[in-house]
């Protein structure tokens, strides 16, 4: 096992602890000790940076692997996915939203099963990338209530969530657009 698949599986490893320490609550809704949000925050924002960490890495280092090309992907997707649905959970989030969100990754992740039967692997595309950034930054700035912009009555999150949904929308169009080759029928050359 390489250090990118080892960085990969670390960010799988932190979504359920950033899960607990984000959505473990108290009654009423208060946090079971100071800084909680944060803390969620500072896990999330750790695990998504291991993304570009360990394809810097394994691009750099010539460590590319199938297991590492299966694994990066799906823990992006596990990363985003379980944030949020916590924050639908947490009341943070419109549900449509999210699951607008979750079926572009899904119709991706079948395009890009297509293409792996064919022998043809789907990278990222910088649509895809911008994608998951703005998803980061708005999934960051809501679970801390656009801390610190919010004093200064400057909000974020919301916006921002809104930009990372149109992103994701276009970027998935274009996943579609660009795989159009593998929905057609193949001549039999009867």
């Amino acid at each position: 096992m390489n250090l990118p698949n080892i960085l990969t599986l670390i960010r799988i490893f932190l979504i359920p602890v950033f899960m607990v320490v984000l959505l473990l609550k108290l009654p009423g809704g208060r946090t079971y000790f100071p800084y909680q949000d944060f803390v969620a925050a500072f896990i999330f924002v750790l695990a998504a940076a291991t993304d570009g960490v360990d394809g810097y890495i394994a691009r750099k280092y010539k460590l590319v692997t199938n297991l590492g090309k299966f694994l990066d992907p799906l823990a992006d997707k596990l990363l985003v996915s379980a944030a949020l649905i916590s924050l639908v959970e947490l009341g943070a989030v419109s549900a449509w939203i999210v699951w607008l969100i979750l079926a572009r990754e899904f119709v991706v992740t079948g395009i890009r099963a297509i293409a792996a039967a064919d022998g043809v692997v789907i990278g990222a595309s910088n649509l895809g990338k911008l994608k998951t950034v703005s998803q980061v930054i708005a999934i960051v700035a809501i679970i801390l209530n656009d801390w610190p912009l919010a004093y200064i009555n400057i909000y974020i999150g919301e916006p921002m969530l809104y930009i990372a949904l149109v992103l994701t929308l276009i970027s998935g169009a274009d996943y579609i657009y660009k795989s159009r080759h593998l929905f057609q029928q193949k001549n039999s050359g009867k």
